[in-house]
């Protein structure tokens, strides 16, 4: 059932998407708050360090959240996989809001944390499939690209909220504050929003089930094939995914980056988290548009390659001019070029898996790139600041990640072509 999205339908999803990407968008402006809280030091950096080590942990566990979730979808329907994640975190959100700090229960307040950041794990891992794949599904051929680029309109919508929010409370309360509870206000008001998109989402119109299929097929027959006869594009899935990974959550570390390496004040690095949020909108649908007119190649391409020239005149911008215009122009040129590639960067995954097994196959490959290279970029780039004490190490890193993600789209592209059977449409 494809070609029968309706408004209704991209809100309830991008709503949804949107409280579960404020949830980790949240997590990484407060690195700095949230380090102090459960992982006390004496060095700062080893706070920060230990709290986003802790936001990569909630990436560890998505494969299985893939896998299960995933299988879910391709069984039972995209719709009941889109309402258990939100109710798994949910769960997680709520124990952040009311878990205690290191200071109160001493060494458990972090395993909690741990713990809580396994159930967001777990949900997320199930929802960006069935999400992307439902809008995908309920597409009009000629604008999947388009309307697939809406899931990064629900991460701008997201890093949007969470600046905003940020801002006002690194204005209106004393450092005190926000790290004794400031920081606990944001994932309150996600929870507040998550009953709405669970009422949004019971009213889907489902776009596939395994009752159209002639057997319905078990967890361990999708699972089988996905690791026996679709291995190649897993993993060119996973390296294509690198760069994009990385330099999306470089651009979410904006805050921690402005605020410890620029020494910005804290409400004026919050304001980058809400920049980034509006480039990621804009240009997110401009990509997907691209994707549709010009190709998904082309698109995940040209963009990159362009990032890739423009990485070290622009960290050499940043750190030597100490200039804040200067600082938010760089942050949206690599914000814009690396959100334009983003939409052709999905929608080719996800027309490399024929219908039956895409919610497995996209889910997988989605969740293990991201825990691959979005869950450790973090703690890799604070380390390369401090290893090096440079602050345009990260560039590096993007450098070579891009590379990578450039050479995996020719590859996929080709692979795509080849092998997808005829209900994996491709432009």
């Amino acid at each position: 059932m494809t070609g029968t999205i309706s408004r209704k339908n991209v809100a309830a999803v991008v709503l949804g998407n949107a409280v579960e990407f404020f949830d980790f968008t949240v997590f990484a402006t407060f690195a700095l708050t949230i380090g102090k809280a459960f992982f006390p030091a004496e060095d700062a950096f080893s706070s920060v360090l230990f709290a986003v080590s802790t936001f990569g942990i909630g990436f560890v566990a998505r494969p299985l959240g893939a896998m299960l979730i995933g299988s879910y979808a391709d069984r039972a329907g995209r719709k009941p996989a889109m309402l258990l994640t939100m109710l798994l975190m949910a769960n997680g959100t709520g124990g952040l809001v009311v878990l205690p700090t290191y200071e109160t229960i001493g060494i458990l307040a972090p395993v909690l944390l741990v713990a809580i950041r396994i159930v967001q794990g777990l949900a997320w891992g199930g929802e960006a499939g069935s999400s992307i794949i439902f809008m995908m599904e309920a597409a009009p051929e000629n604008r999947r690209g388009f309307y697939t680029s809406w899931q990064q309109v629900a991460q701008g919508m997201a890093a949007i909220a969470a600046g905003l929010i940020g801002f006002v409370l690194a204005r209106s309360l004393s450092g005190q504050q926000l790290d004794d509870w400031g920081w606990r206000v944001p994932f309150a008001l996600g929870l507040i929003v998550l009953p709405l998109g669970l009422y949004m989402r019971r009213n889907l119109k489902e776009t596939f089930t395994a009752r159209e299929q002639k057997k319905t097929p078990t967890t361990g027959a999708l699972l089988g094939e996905m690791f026996h006869k679709r291995r190649k594009l897993v993993l060119l899935g996973i390296f294509l995914l690198s760069g994009g990974t990385i330099t999306h959550y470089f651009t979410a570390y904006m805050t921690t980056y402005a605020n410890t390496q620029l020494h910005y004040n804290m409400d004026m690095a919050m304001i980058s988290t809400f920049v980034v949020g509006v480039c990621i909108v804009i240009f997110g649908l401009v990509g997907g548009w691209c994707s549709d007119v010009f190709g998904r190649k082309e698109t995940i391409i040209a963009p990159r390659l362009v990032l890739m020239l423009l990485l070290f005149p622009g960290f050499y911008l940043i750190t030597s001019w100490h200039n804040i215009p200067m600082f938010f122009a760089i942050i949206i040129l690599f914000t814009a070029l690396q959100n334009i590639s983003g939409a052709g960067l999905v929608i080719l995954m996800c027309e490399s898996f024929p219908q039956r097994l895409r919610a497995t196959g996209f889910s997988i490959t989605y969740a293990l790139g991201i825990m691959l290279f979005g869950g450790t970029a973090q703690m890799v780039l604070t380390w390369l600041l401090k290893a090096t004490q440079n602050p345009a190490s990260p560039a590096w890193y993007l450098l070579a990640a891009n590379i990578v993600t450039c050479i995996a789209a020719v590859m996929l592209a080709r692979e795509t072509a080849q092998e997808t059977d005829s209900s994996s449409i491709s432009r």
